[in-house]
């Protein structure tokens, strides 16, 4: 089966094909034999119901600085396609939104991965507190009384901005905190969303895992571990990745979840969990493929592609 597969992405001369997921999906989507294009959101059109999007040919190689040669834009109807990968990096903004409307329209006769609908209504700090029972305590807020009740009760609490990304403006502050004042100030200068304050858990050092679903199925994880002097664990903040097993409560946490991602179609899921509670569950573009492989895991890019295929044929 050969099909038509274009990539939503960022620039890809921009990308860092290292730790890039969308480039791993790309090397595994050509060695299928798969026809491969790719175009930025500012590409996309909506005409008279139609979706189209002005995009370009690409072929792929594992190469730093020399990793992709692009073919002649051309303009192509989205409807003709078998699939589109929606990869763009967040902000979660309505640049982001807007594009999930119109890739709405061609979906699912083109399978768009993950589900645009979904990956609208399921933003990744909000879609997780529908399984509280998983989750360290956590508020949603911008009232500065609540966030300070919170505080009082769980003591030590990290702040994030509701739509941030890649561990951006993460902040742990205590009871005791002289900077309290000034974190809230800022974060209601910089962000007109509400605030996620979630309790710290202390263990963070040890690790923050990413664990990767497919079809709402664990298929792999990496550890990652923060730097010296950071809280945050993501890996381009500084975190390193290590291999790692999943536990019995990790497990037991993917089963609880997995249902109603699969039913939502989001193909391609990260989620995030500390000392064993949830604290994320990443829809938008999911990053950890890379790591795992080149730690030893499992080709979790064959393994979404081969999901992919099957819900063509079907």
């Amino acid at each position: 089966m050969t099909l038509s597969v274009a990539i939503q992405m960022d620039p890809i001369e921009r990308i860092r094909i290292a730790g890039d997921t969308g480039f791993a999906l790309m090397l595994e989507a050509q060695e299928r034999g798969h026809t491969l294009y790719t175009y930025t959101p500012e590409k996309l059109s909506l005409r008279d119901g139609t979706v189209t999007a002005r995009m370009r040919p690409v072929t792929v190689r594992d190469v730093e600085g020399d990793h992709f040669t692009l073919g002649t834009e051309e303009k192509v109807d989205l409807s003709t396609l078998d699939v589109v990968l929606l990869r763009q990096d967040p902000p979660f903004d309505m640049a982001y939104v807007t594009t999930t409307h119109m890739l709405e329209r061609v979906h699912p006769k083109t399978l768009v991965v993950n589900n645009p609908t979904e990956v609208r209504n399921a933003p990744e700090k909000i879609f997780v507190t529908h399984f509280p029972e998983l989750m360290p305590p956590t508020l949603i807020t911008r009232d500065r009384a609540e966030i300070e009740a919170f505080r009082d009760e769980f003591g030590e609490i990290v702040m994030k901005p509701l739509y941030g990304h890649g561990g951006a403006t993460v902040f742990k502050t205590g009871k005791d905190d002289p900077n309290f004042g000034s974190l809230f100030d800022l974060f209601s200068n910089l962000f007109r969303e509400p605030w996620v304050v979630q309790g710290f858990i202390k263990e963070v050092s040890e690790g923050d895992k990413r664990i990767i679903l497919i079809d709402g199925k664990a298929a792999g994880a990496v550890n990652r571990v923060p730097a010296a002097g950071d809280l945050r664990a993501n890996m381009v903040r500084g975190g390193a990745a290590r291999p790692t097993d999943l536990s019995k409560k990790e497990l037991e946490i993917c089963e609880a979840i997995g249902p109603e991602l699969s039913r939502r179609g989001l193909l391609l899921v990260g989620i995030d969990v500390i000392h064993g509670k949830l604290t994320e569950i990443n829809v938008t573009a999911p990053t950890g493929v890379r790591a795992i492989k080149k730690l030893g895991g499992p080709d979790l890019a064959a393994q979404l592609f081969d999901v992919i295929e099957a819900k063509r044929a079907g």
